[in-house]
């Protein structure tokens, strides 16, 4: 095999989460630092989970990640006559048989075996059944799976992990294990194989918690004659209790589409996402699409379980403190012409958008981003926390009414008479509007910073931002004056 080619077979029975999308990270960053191939491969047998609008939110979820595949999406259940030959070819040549045990009696022997302290494994009961039995039973109709015989052979079968090391488990300790169902639906075990020989697979990278089928995977991959593939098993990744992060048992804070709808950035989702359960070797958190695909490698996945440090309660600080930390490297240092577009689409969702900001206001929007940017963490604070600057209607936080503007009754005519100062300015500068604005405090007897943090509660209904005549002077000579004449309407 001269290529490297690696899949990505999720289930369609639910959202791409977190565990998932860092599966394929894994996957997509070895393809590129290998210059192979990247399955996408949609493991649809189970029809009764399985959904449109989950196979839509897999693609969708790895679209906005920037993960692309070089093939498929192919779906497994157009296959399912090759893992019916495959288990057709077993069966003829001896490597597996039909077993007529009923789930009952199964259970008892269950029983029996636990009450004896002895292996609860399938005994083989069916496993020597001659030909004519077989047959007289399945003329009967008796319902029937398809066990896998696994060799009686002395010692161990194993393989060498690229992230575990050497991995082995004696042939006694593995039972003969149904591989098609009495339906006649063959099991993920073996269509996941007959897959992977398919598609010529040449490495597995997967979570540990994979690693209950490894070893009956490599008999099945030999009992096919299909040479084994390399196999990487990344931990698993738990919450803050040690559990394992899930769909069921976390909901929609693990689901990737809560974070690009709670406006991450999807290069930092994905930086983030590396990091649970990958090292570079040294400190660096931050990479580029390129630094990270030079810096990855499979020995350098953790061997321990990673921590999700997920957290409810304020949205801007509702997921690992990590993930924030990243997103606002990124939010506040990405050039600004590639940042623009991302905070379009959040002001076209807020009903914000104005066509103007791609015209004859494109370069005051470049520079709104960039002077308001600095306190931000995700991409929605543009429509919330920066919503005076894109429109008149905004909402005043409480605090800052409390403490700079109601503590301070003289400020109900104070900004009035300054908006009429600056009305008449011909030069609306940073220079010239806090002039005026120190020579108000000045005239009326009160520090500076009361006029000031008075002028930002009624120009941006926050406690804190950026260079406050900064702010003015992006807002606009306009709109400054027209929001200081209401200042009486916030006063009771």
């Amino acid at each position: 095999m001269q290529h490297t080619r690696l899949r990505f077979p999720p289930s369609p029975t639910g959202y791409l989460h977190i565990g998932g999308a860092r599966t394929a990270l894994y996957n997509w960053l070895f393809v590129k630092k290998t210059g192979g191939r990247l399955v996408l491969r949609i493991e649809d047998t189970d029809a009764d989970r399985s959904t449109e609008e989950s196979i839509s939110g897999i693609i969708e979820g790895l679209e906005w990640l920037g993960i692309d595949w070089d093939e498929g999406p192919y779906f497994q259940s157009d296959f399912s006559a090759d893992h019916r030959r495959a288990a057709e070819k077993l069966l003829q040549e001896g490597k597996a048989y039909h077993c007529f045990c009923t789930r009952e009696e199964l259970e008892q022997k269950r029983e029996a075996a636990l009450a004896a302290k002895q292996n609860v494994g399938y005994d083989g009961t069916c496993r020597e059944l001659g030909e004519a039995q077989v047959e007289a039973k399945l003329q009967a109709g008796t319902p029937a799976v398809i066990r896998f015989k696994v060799p009686e052979r002395q010692g161990k079968i194993g393989y060498d992990d690229k992230v575990l090391g050497r991995i082995e488990s004696s042939y006694n300790e593995i039972d003969d294990f149904v591989i098609v169902r009495s339906n006649g639906s063959p099991l993920y075990l073996l269509c996941n194989v007959v897959d992977d020989i398919r598609d010529r697979i040449s490495h597995v990278v997967r979570g540990q918690d994979h690693m209950t089928n490894t070893m009956k995977q490599l008999l099945l991959y030999e009992a096919l004659e299909a040479p084994v593939p390399v196999f990487a098993h990344m931990p698993l990744t738990l919450d803050t209790k040690k559990a394992k992060i899930s769909k069921r048992s976390h909901g929609e804070i693990v689901a990737v589409e809560f974070y690009r709808d709670h406006g991450f950035l999807p290069w930092a989702f994905n930086n983030f996402l590396v990091l649970l359960g990958w090292s570079p070797g040294d400190d660096r958190e931050i990479f580029s699409k390129e630094e990270l695909i030079e810096a990855f490698s499979l020995d350098r996945i953790n061997k321990s379980a990673s921590i999700f440090n997920y957290r409810k309660g304020d949205p801007k600080f509702f997921t690992d403190p990590k993930a924030i930390a990243i997103n606002e490297h990124y939010l506040r240092t990405m050039a600004v012409e590639e940042l623009a577009p991302l905070v379009k689409e959040v002001l076209i969702d807020d009903g914000l958008w104005h066509n103007d900001y791609d015209t004859g206001l494109r370069q005051w929007f470049f520079d709104t981003i960039d002077l308001i940017r600095s306190r931000f963490h995700v991409l929605t604070d543009f429509a919330s926390m920066g919503r005076a600057y894109f429109s008149d209607e905004f909402e005043i936080e409480e605090k800052p009414l409390n403490k700079n503007l109601l503590k301070h009754p003289g400020l109900k005519q104070w900004l009035p008479e300054l908006a009429d100062d600056y009305e008449r300015l011909s030069d609306f500068s940073v220079e010239e509007t806090e002039r005026l604005a120190r020579a108000c405090a000045e005239r009326v007897g009160v520090k500076p910073g009361v006029v000031i943090n008075g002028m930002r509660t009624v120009v941006t209904g926050q406690l804190a931002g950026p260079s406050m005549f900064d702010v003015l002077v992006t807002i606009g000579q306009q709109n400054v004056v027209t929001r200081l004449r209401k200042t009486p309407q916030l006063f009771p």
